[in-house]
């Protein structure tokens, strides 16, 4: 067995690492965590969307044995604990104090000695209510005498939370007025929820003794909750702890601060004693963080078959509270990669942000802040230009993709595209799709009157957050950390600020310190998730994780690597310049037998060192990502729609990504088939609807459907990797949201193959009675 066999670098399908402890039950998940004495807290919601709180009686609940405490907004409100700042700058109720502004929102909690005796107590609280009109709708959020759901807010006389621009508006229109034709799109990517398998929860630990909390956090990004607990809390942050244990997944769903973090953690505080609150489902999927919700008109100028300008405008459903998780600086998120993979001069983008009385918080769910929406706006509008010009779709992209020479490539919106190869995706999923033999077996099929479909969509995507100087939450720049210690018997622990939830870090960040180091795969231990024992950072969403700690981890990687090479040259007495290192081995330009193993310079570097140079094989870096990534690729989805009931089944799916140099080939397969799956999902059966009074419609899993290994079909992946030049392994990302197109893209290629399959201007979801009226209106339904 070779050398490099035996490290397993970068490029290699290594086995998940820590499967080993999952498949075993021997994860610690968050509601595994139970501490002496501790206290169990649930929260009491509100069953209306818009009311005013007239008065709350909890002495029921407060008699009943085994309950230690009511919290209700007015006691939160004497400790300044009422309001709290979110992620985009706004206030949002930790509990209500004046009136419920969505259907779930935190009315009171009960701490009790179970959560049984919780439960029970919530019941008992009596609570007078006093029923508002509700805005379920941007649209009607804005008509003239809508209800103003702020009105806690000084100066605010309406329902508007923003308004943000991108791109030339005089130049956009002056290529409007010049084109032969333009085609305009009206659509709507509804409101959708991550729903991971694990919910949201907290066990607050504050010790009255010293005053160190220690807090258990179903948390995506540990270090950046420290210090928001920090500002909120009024603790002091080197007395705050954050652990984040094994997370049963995210999805940008763990991302924000949730009102139950804040009471369990004061309670704790006032009590003395650690206060544990976990999630239920309905409680996740009603008032935690949501995905889309974008409403968007889309228009596309061509001219000589060329498209020349881009329009795009949208209304942002934000819900009571502008609590999205995204960039400071771009209210809309990064919609402005909304000319995807095509090379538009000109593109104007306006964003508007409403209240509404559903709940806040928009989180990137397989996307890198509201990049899906904007995918799938466009290629949507590339299908109906095709269409309207009565070309065909695939030659219609290959005729304005940006091509290959043209990188780096400023889009119209200011984003530097640093590489790709669009055309070769296109070729590698048609070749893969057989496309011309199922064009003739279309046409076969239409004469014995079935309805098959072919339908293709092409993405580019943005991940990573580029530079700190452009690019924060909260005010905190989106670079991530590294800290990287070789012990003396040449093992290694790699501590980062990002955390996984099932990304697989503990395999694919050894694997990027065994390529660049020599260290057996197995001989490296990754830690994550606890702010005492790891660098700072930014956390683990929008597929920043290997765009930008992966980064870090290759950087600290090769500054250790320069230092064992002086080491090394110092026990083979030559000079560092001639030093050669490959596969874990120091050996001297042309005497090859002359060598040290990257563990005997790692023993050197406690025992025998140059004169001068400081002991240990260890460091930390900061890396601030010069700019973002941009992973592309083409998806193409074969569909059959059953003429008698509108049930489409997909026949074939064929996905190409390009995620740049793929660290471990097995685990990305794996994330694009995860995206592909929500694709599905989102395209199928996936939507959070609310009625006229705002009840939320998809509060459970009996009306918001997960797909299953039953109905979700098998996927065909082709790949392609066209490096970044930028990053120091040549990656792009893929990470949690899977190259994060797939689900627009995947959604896109459906709704093109219906309408190849005569199914014509239809929109999500796709539902069968949906699809099945589509039919009927076009005369092919049985």
């Amino acid at each position: 067995m070779s050398a490099t066999h035996e490290v397993r670098g970068v490029g290699h399908s290594v086995e998940r690492k820590e499967d080993a402890r999952f498949i075993r039950g021997k994860g610690q998940y968050f509601d595994d965590i139970v501490l002496p004495g501790m206290l169990h807290m649930e929260i009491l919601r509100s069953p209306y969307a818009h009311a005013r709180l007239k008065s709350i009686d909890a002495s029921a609940a407060e008699a009943l044995p085994g309950v230690v405490a009511v919290v209700t907004g007015e006691l939160m409100a004497q400790h300044n604990l009422a309001w709290m700042p979110t992620l985009s700058g706004d206030t949002q109720a930790v509990l209500v104090t004046d009136k419920v502004r969505y259907q779930g929102q935190e009315v009171a909690c009960v701490i009790a000695d179970s959560p049984y005796v919780a439960k029970d107590a919530l019941e008992l609280i009596e609570v007078d209510y006093e029923p508002l009109d509700a805005v379920t709708s941007p649209q009607q959020s804005s008509s003239e005498g809508a209800p103003l759901i702020r009105d806690e807010k000084e100066g605010q006389t309406d329902n508007h939370v923003y308004h943000w621009e991108a791109g030339d508006k005089d130049a956009t229109d002056r290529a409007f007025a010049e084109a032969d034709s333009v085609v305009s799109l009206d659509t709507f990517y509804p409101r959708v929820h991550p729903a991971p398998l694990e919910c949201c929860g907290c066990i607050a630990d504050v010790n009255p003794a010293t005053g160190k909390a220690t807090i258990y956090l179903t948390s995506q990004a540990p270090h950046a909750h420290r210090t928001l607990f920090a500002i909120v809390a009024g603790l002091p942050e080197q007395n705050i702890r954050i652990i984040s244990p094994d997370i049963g997944g995210g999805f940008g769903n763990k991302v924000p601060i949730y009102p139950g973090y804040v009471v369990a953690t004061a309670a704790s505080l006032l009590l003395g004693r650690p206060v544990k609150w976990v999630e239920d489902r309905t409680g996740n999927l009603i008032s935690t963080g949501f995905a889309r919700d974008y409403h968007m008109r889309g228009e596309l100028a061509v001219k000589g078959g060329k498209m020349t300008a881009l329009r795009a405008s949208l209304l942002s459903d934000q819900g009571a509270f502008y609590a999205d998780a995204q960039p400071t600086k771009f209210r809309a998120g990064l919609f402005h990669i909304v000319t995807g993979s095509y090379d538009i001069p000109s593109a104007h983008v306006v964003a508007d942000g409403w209240y509404t009385n559903k709940a806040p918080g928009g989180v990137a769910y397989r996307c890198s802040f509201r990049v899906t929406e904007a995918s799938y706006l466009i290629e949507r509008l590339v299908d109906n230009a095709a269409h309207e010009l009565g070309v065909d779709a695939t030659q219609f992209r290959l005729d304005n993709f940006i091509q290959p020479e043209q990188f780096p490539y400023e889009s119209a919106t200011g984003f530097v595209y640093d590489s790709g190869n669009y055309p070769e995706a296109m070729r590698i999923a048609l070749e893969k799709l057989g496309y011309d033999d199922l064009r003739r077996e279309q046409e076969a099929a239409r004469a014995d009157g079935r309805l098959l479909g072919i339908g293709i969509a092409s993405f580019t995507e943005v991940v990573g957050a580029g530079h700190g100087k452009e690019y924060d939450i909260a005010g905190l720049r989106m670079f991530d950390s590294a800290e990287l210690r070789v012990h003396p018997t040449g093992k290694a622990i790699l501590k980062l600020g990002v955390k996984s939830q099932g990304q697989g870090h503990e395999t694919t960040f050894g694997q990027i310190v065994a390529q660049e180091l020599g260290i057996p795969t197995e001989d490296i231990e990754v830690q994550e998730g606890d702010t005492d024992n790891t660098p700072y950072g930014l956390g683990t969403y929008a597929s920043r994780s290997t765009p930008v700690a992966g980064a870090a981890t290759t950087v600290i990687s090769r500054k250790l690597r320069d230092k064992a090479r002086g080491i090394a040259a110092h026990l083979l007495e030559a000079s560092p310049d001639d030093i050669e290192f490959e596969a874990g081995r120091f050996s001297v330009k042309g005497s090859p037998e002359r060598a040290k193993t990257i563990q005997d310079v790692a023993f050197a570097a406690y025992t025998d060192l140059p004169d001068g140079m400081e002991a240990g094989l260890e460091g930390v870096t900061y890396y601030d990502p010069p700019n973002m990534t941009f992973p592309f690729g083409t998806y193409a989805v074969v569909v059959e729609v059953d003429r008698g009931t509108g049930q489409w089944k997909p026949v074939k799916v064929v996905a190409v990504d390009d995620c740049g140099v793929r660290i471990n080939p097995m685990i990305v397969a794996g994330q694009i088939m995860g995206g592909l799956t929500e694709g599905y999902a989102t395209a199928a059966m996936q939507k959070i609807d609310f009625d006229e009074d705002g009840n939320c419609i998809g509060s459970n899993f009996t009306d918001y459907l997960i797909p299953t290994a039953w109905e979700t079909p098998e996927f065909d992946l082709g790949e392609l990797t066209t490096p970044s030049p930028h990053h120091p392994l040549g990656a792009k990302g893929v990470g949690e949201s899977a190259t994060v197109g797939s689900p627009a893209a995947y959604v896109n290629a459906v709704i093109d193959a219906l309408w190849h399959a005569g199914v014509k201007n239809i929109d999500m979801p796709l539902t069968p009675d949906k699809v099945w009226q589509a039919m009927h209106e076009a005369g092919i339904a049985e």
